[in-house]
């Protein structure tokens, strides 16, 4: 049972509201998106991040989730993202150059939201005193990388987003 301290319960809140407004935007998007691959990449972001806020509310109420069981759900998790990624590039080929301005809104938007989570939870690994609860925070942090890494892929393959 992990006894935080003041400091580690109030980031572990505010990581909690992180989540929670990732899972709002992720499942608004998912219904405002006019692409159906968008939708689908959105509702599967939500579903992550509510992973995200289940792992953060078991660590806050003194539980320290089990990392093996975590790692190999999301092993399989990774494997079918890759396949999706892979097969929306090859959609996108046979897809003309004209992007939907909303849709590249939304994606903007969940860019800079991941971008900024992920930051959150580089700066909260550090003030955990609990080595296996630190590396519980470094495995989300991972996925939200991910995530962005997503979008982006999405992003490009949609020309949506030209890297220099």
């Amino acid at each position: 049972m992990a006894n935080l301290s003041q400091k580690e319960t109030l980031l572990l809140q505010d990581q909690k509201k992180h989540e929670e407004m990732c899972i709002k935007k992720y499942n608004n998007y998912a219904s405002q998106a006019k692409d159906p691959q968008l939708k689908q990449l959105f509702t599967n972001l939500a579903q992550q991040e509510q992973k995200h806020l289940d792992t953060i509310n078991q660590i806050m109420s003194g539980q320290t989730p089990n990392m093996n069981q975590q790692q190999q759900a999301d092993q399989t998790q990774q494997g079918q993202q890759n396949m999706a990624n892979q097969n929306m590039q090859n959609q996108a080929l046979g897809q003309s150059g004209l992007t939907n301005q909303c849709d590249a809104n939304l994606c903007n938007d969940m860019l800079m939201t991941e971008k900024y989570v992920s930051g959150t939870y580089d700066t909260a690994i550090f003030e955990f005193k609990d080595a296996n609860i630190r590396q519980v925070l470094n495995h989300i942090q991972k996925e939200e990388q991910q995530h962005g890494e997503n979008i982006f892929n999405y992003m490009q393959s949609k020309g949506m987003y030209n890297p220099q």
